[in-house]
């Protein structure tokens, strides 16, 4: 991961955690299947409309990470307690 990468990812870590205050980053990792992705981890919400809203938003961003850098990442609500869910 080179700098810039670094620097996207905690600038969109900072927006997604203000304006859903109650999902927090957890980490940025590369993509299992291969594919040049880095999927970013954060804290899953109670509420699935939450989930929904933080889902819309992210690709929203990263569809403009992407276009204006060439880094491909996904935004995955998937880690609950400290454990991964099983909603995905």
């Amino acid at each position: 991961m080179d700098h810039k990468q670094e620097e996207l990812i905690a600038q969109l870590a900072e927006d997604i955690e203000k304006k859903f205050p109650e999902v927090k980053f957890v980490e940025a990792v590369p993509n299992p299947e291969g594919e040049s992705a880095l999927l970013l981890r954060f804290t899953e919400p109670e509420n699935d409309d939450r989930f929904m809203d933080i889902l819309e938003y992210a690709s929203e961003r990263t569809t403009d990470i992407l276009l204006d850098y060439g880094y491909h990442m996904v935004v995955v609500p998937v880690v609950k307690n400290g454990a991964a869910a099983a909603r995905l």
